[in-house]
């Protein structure tokens, strides 16, 4: 291509791009550059409606079983222990022989006792004797006054005074003989003490001592008893009830528990005791249950889980339990009105299947997230989708 080509090539080219300028530069302004911005469409929100259901949930509660009686038992005089007739594990009837013990100076003091008995006996006898001759002594003084001259008056009246203080001699008498008597059976009862009885039908639980071991009455809290009865035929069950789910205690109701030697295996006992009272330490209620025991498969001490029912007076709220929102400060729900997002604060109660009690001031039928966020600001625009109703609590 020759220069004069190239160079008219140029030209055309240059003349193009002049006319394609003038073109842009003659074309009205975009105006789509200053139109507003569209407003963003309201997120969408999955709610569910607050409903009212009464409650009636089991709660796992730690319990105690403890013998129905269990007593240590002392003895009540010193001596050396005989023969023990019992050992750990023994069953035992109310009134059967334990142990029987011996103490000599016993048989020294009852054979003094019936001595001094036989004394004031005689010495009654002797009173009752000279009470007589006086009294007849008197009674022929006196027939003979009734002849002047015969009897000085003052001999009657010395005579019947005499008669008077034997009289008093004989209740004298008998108030010895009496108390004599009271002491010697003191000292027959104290060797009945030697003889150790069973109060109660039960299990001999602790054995201490052997024959040949010198016991005596206990001398202080930490004395070692001989041993250790229990009733194990009937238990109690010792449950400490939270303070807020002790207003719905009703006696006589059953009670479901299990332990933990006896897997998969469920008891009951019957509400037969209430504290009526809150233990200040642990804001706990002692509650006592009775739990018959006959065939010996629980034992005293043992923990136990039990199945405490809790209801309420009246029906309560619920809502699901994604639907409450906890931050450091506090604890609520993000309820919907008119379009708008609001906290409400609530106060957790019991969980009932996938449902939680909450307490606040809500109603039955509002709008709430089902899924609770501190990130739903208050007043944020939704649009509302409502979700499946909420399940039935379990019982």
């Amino acid at each position: 291509m020759t220069l004069s080509r190239r160079l008219s090539s140029v030209r055309a080219l240059i003349s193009i791009i002049a006319i394609a300028a003038s073109v842009v530069a003659c074309s009205p302004p975009d105006t789509r550059s200053r139109e507003a911005p569209a407003a963003a469409a309201p997120q969408m929100l999955a709610v569910v409606r607050v409903v009212e259901r009464p409650l009636d949930v089991r709660l796992s509660l730690p319990g105690e079983l403890k013998a129905y009686q269990t007593v240590d038992i002392f003895p009540r005089v010193t001596g050396f222990v005989k023969t023990v007739r019992v050992d750990r594990g023994s069953s035992v009837h109310a009134g059967d022989v334990l142990a029987e013990l011996e103490a000599p100076e016993l048989v020294a003091q009852r054979a003094e006792a019936q001595s001094k008995l036989q004394a004031a006996d005689a010495q009654l006898s002797v009173a009752k004797a000279k009470a007589d001759a006086d009294k007849s002594t008197f009674e022929r003084l006196k027939a003979a006054s009734a002849t002047p001259g015969v009897v000085a008056g003052n001999e009657v009246l010395v005579a019947e005074k005499a008669a008077d203080a034997s009289l008093n001699q004989i209740v004298v008498a008998q108030q010895g003989v009496e108390a004599t008597r009271q002491a010697l059976n003191a000292i027959r009862d104290m060797e009945g003490y030697l003889r150790i009885t069973a109060p109660f039908s039960g299990v001999v639980t602790d054995r201490n001592v052997h024959p040949g071991a010198l016991v005596g009455p206990p001398s202080g809290s930490a004395a070692t008893p001989l041993l250790r009865l229990v009733d194990n035929t009937r238990l109690r069950l010792v449950v400490p009830v939270p303070e807020a789910y002790t207003t719905a205690l009703t006696a006589g109701a059953e009670i479901q528990f299990a332990v933990a030697a006896q897997p998969g295996q469920r008891f009951t006992g019957t509400i037969a005791r209430i504290a009526q009272a809150v233990d200040v330490t642990t804001r706990t209620m002692a509650v006592e249950l009775d739990v018959a025991n006959r065939d010996a498969r629980l034992s005293p001490g043992t923990f136990c889980q039990v199945q405490w029912p809790v209801r309420r007076s009246r029906p309560s709220l619920f809502v699901p339990s994604s639907s409450v929102a906890t931050t450091t400060d506090r604890t609520f729900v993000v309820r919907v009105r008119d379009g708008k997002t609001e906290w409400i604060d609530v106060k957790s109660g019991l969980t009932s299947g996938s449902l939680v009690e909450v307490f606040g001031e809500l109603e039955v039928g509002d709008a709430i997230a089902e899924r609770g966020t501190d990130q739903l600001r208050p007043g944020t625009s939704v649009q509302v989708k409502e979700s499946k109703p909420a399940t039935q609590p379990v019982a």
